[in-house]
């Protein structure tokens, strides 16, 4: 089987900021902006993979969900615990920096796991957790 992930999801409350964050600092590319109904779908992902992308989508536009859920979703998000992602980079150090000096939350400064893996993490604008590891 040849099997890739080509999307995966992250949720966002304000596409200025997660633009800031994902295309400014992180250095991804914009490849879809997507706006209906006073709401954004921005779909970006790391230059020179033109296969993997990461869209960050508004969580109210599920017509699926109730409004209870949307608050329950709302009150995850404030507080970092509704989604995450796992990035990876060949100099933890210079990621971290620059994230740093971008003024993004951090959650963690650079640190070696006792399960063999260096990574730190911050908080995007919308809170999900974004681990950054470093690759070896």
């Amino acid at each position: 089987m040849d099997i890739t992930i080509h999307q995966a999801f992250l949720p966002h409350d304000d596409p200025d900021a997660s633009l800031a964050f994902y295309r400014d600092a992180l250095g991804f590319e914009v490849r879809k902006d997507v706006g209906y109904d006073g709401m954004r779908w921005i779909t970006v992902g790391p230059p020179g993979m033109p296969g993997t992308s990461l869209v960050l989508h508004p969580p109210a536009a599920d017509p699926g969900i109730t409004e209870d859920e949307r608050r329950t979703i709302a009150e995850m998000m404030a507080k970092g615990t509704y989604a995450s992602i796992i990035l990876a980079a060949p100099d933890l150090d210079a990621v971290f920096e620059k994230l740093q000096a971008g003024n993004a939350e951090v959650a963690q400064e650079p640190i070696e796991q006792p399960y063999g893996i260096r990574d730190c993490a911050f908080r995007d604008p919308a809170g999900n957790m974004v681990r950054i590891q470093e690759t070896r």
